[in-house]
């Protein structure tokens, strides 16, 4: 069965995690590491031929649209994550869609005439509180969203009863969440990013094949900083804050790898494209 495999292209000082110590504004005094990790990923995808979506931050396309061009020219699927990387139930509607608006343009500027189809939202931070943020992408012109968790277990995102595999959420916008295994009646996250670095290989490639085995394709996501253990480190971060940027960052290529070698994976537009089509 073929998996999505997704990226959400940012980089290290950006991250939730860090926003009371590094504010938006100070972002272009740091060292920039997003472009050589994301090549580092492209080389990892070429050398096992393999697609992914890549969800594009608009303040990386804006200053990178070259590395957008050549993450397009490798056949991958370019979406976005957004432009400034702001939580959605922390801006109005107003705000929202001016970040959704500027995000493609800075993508359309990179790529010219690409149609951007896919969104997810910084922190998959579409909750309860933030739902009215899918209109606003259907009236946009995207076709699907990867932003609803469906978990009860993190401070910053989720939605406890949400579907756990690809359902239809508006007329012609589709929900393809992270992925989550069943245990009794709490769904567990295993998709990526902290809990790909936290849960031992094993309990991943085990995730996968549960998802597979239910029928439906699993979705994982990670970050370009998550393949660089020698970044900067980010003083004053707290203690929690730095336990779900930095642990095992040194492992991630070496765990993405064996995945590779022993499941499928594609873009989301290549998994998904029985339901993107019936749109």
């Amino acid at each position: 069965m073929l998996n999505a495999l997704t990226f959400d292209v940012e980089d290290y000082f950006q991250v939730e995690s860090f926003t009371d110590i590094v504010s938006r504004e100070d972002w272009s005094q740091y060292p920039i590491r997003v472009v050589e990790n994301t090549q580092r990923i492209l080389n990892l995808l070429r050398e096992y031929k393999t697609h992914a979506t890549f969800f594009v931050l608009g303040w990386v396309a804006d200053r990178y649209p070259e590395l957008v061009q050549e993450i397009a020219a490798d056949g991958h699927e370019i979406a976005t994550h957004g432009y400034w990387h702001q939580l959605i139930y922390r801006q109005t509607p107003e705000e929202f869609a001016t970040d959704l608006e500027n995000s493609l343009e800075a993508i359309q500027k990179a790529l010219g005439s690409y149609s951007v189809v896919g969104y997810r939202a910084p922190v998959f931070s579409i909750t309860n509180q933030s739902l009215w943020a899918l209109d606003i992408l259907q009236k946009h012109g995207i076709k699907y969203d990867s932003s609803i968790f469906p978990v009860a277990v993190h401070d910053r995102y989720g939605i406890s009863n949400a579907d756990r595999f690809a359902n239809e959420i508006g007329e012609g916008l589709w929900e393809f969440p992270p992925s989550t295994v069943q245990l009794g009646k709490r769904n567990l996250p295993v998709a990526g990013g902290g809990y790909f670095r936290l849960f031992p290989l094993p309990l991943t490639r085990w995730a996968i094949r549960q998802i597979n085995a239910e029928g439906q394709p699993a979705v994982i996501y990670l970050h370009p900083w998550e393949f660089d253990p020698e970044q900067p480190r980010i003083s004053g971060a707290s203690l929690l804050s730095r336990f779900r940027h930095y642990l095992n960052l040194e492992q991630t290529e070496s765990r993405l790898r064996k995945l590779l070698e022993e499941f499928q994976f594609g873009s989301m537009s290549q998994v998904f494209s029985p339901q993107l089509s019936s749109n």
